[in-house]
């Protein structure tokens, strides 16, 4: 580690702490050669979550996407705030979870984690979300919809 005193690269490291989560180190150090005492810190670097389009495409996840697509469905809707952000933090929990080894998933998989969600809390934010994940080009496919979840 470069002194930011003196800029040699001797130095000692004196006490080292992690914080609270547990995911970054607190070193202490002092350099050998001006007798400077400085703090470093090391983080382990995670590689994000990708999504994997339809096209083959690979994008970064984006959780202002998720809540914004969850947010349209359930506009107008009596959902409370609380039941929403609940479900966002545990459709982007699920989504971490289903990437954790290959830090990849499919949109569809996105896409069906949101639907399964939106489907416990209302039927009307379910259809909303289907309707443009699913693609409907007519009547037809919305029946078909609300047919199937009558079903369930």
């Amino acid at each position: 580690m470069r002194c930011p005193y003196c800029g040699s690269t001797e130095d000692r490291v004196l006490e080292s702490r992690q914080n609270t989560t547990g995911n970054v180190i607190r070193r202490r150090r002092e350099c050998a050669a001006c007798g400077s005492r400085f703090t470093s810190y090391e983080k382990t670097e995670e590689k994000p979550l990708m999504i994997q389009k339809k096209s083959g495409e690979l994008q970064e996840f984006n959780l202002e996407k998720l809540k914004k697509g969850i947010l349209t469905a359930t506009r107008k809707r009596r959902i409370p705030q609380s039941v929403i952000d609940n479900m966002i933090a545990e459709t982007e929990d699920a989504a971490e979870y289903a990437g954790r080894k290959t830090r990849v998933i499919s949109s569809s998989l996105l896409g069906d984690l949101i639907l399964e969600k939106l489907k416990a809390v209302d039927a009307v934010a379910y259809i909303r979300y289907a309707s443009v994940y699913k693609n409907f080009d007519d009547l037809k496919r919305f029946i078909t919809e609300i047919k199937q979840m009558d079903k369930k």
